[in-house]
């Protein structure tokens, strides 16, 4: 046996059989993206990007807000749209990760739960990840 460096084919081959792996566990398939933003006088000024994942989850891998629009609600107004969205497409968790410098105060503000972090001494990080339920 050796470790080798995988081509494109063999990555998709590898997805491939996880997926088909992971149907002995999940029962059911959902789809869908949820990519909002909020334009001021025709510029993008805030965003996020999320997509569900197995069991109902939306995963939230994208938000900002441009620094001079930040404190404003602003960023409130993307979650809670995000979550309107997401229950509407029977998503029951959404779930996120930031670092201690981005939004860890704004994501417990609006509900959502921290289930984990870690703190990396050495590169002076701590990452959160959070989880909020809905419809439960």
């Amino acid at each position: 046996m050796e470790i080798i460096d995988l081509n494109e084919e063999q990555v998709e081959n590898i997805e491939t059989r996880l997926s088909l792996f992971d149907r002995n566990y999940i029962s059911y398939k959902m789809n869908g993206y949820i990519r909002i933003g909020i334009e001021s006088d025709g510029t993008l000024i805030a965003g996020l990007d999320a997509c569900i994942t197995a069991f109902k989850i939306l995963y939230v891998s994208t938000v900002f807000v441009d620094v001079e629009y930040r404190r404003k609600g602003i960023g409130t107004k993307l979650i809670c749209e995000m979550e309107k969205r997401a229950a509407a497409m029977g998503v029951n968790i959404i779930r996120l990760d930031t670092f201690d410098w981005q939004g860890k105060e704004f994501y417990e503000a609006l509900g959502y739960e921290c289930v984990g972090h870690y703190e990396n001494a050495e590169d002076k990080y701590s990452e959160y990840f959070f989880v909020k339920r809905l419809n439960c």
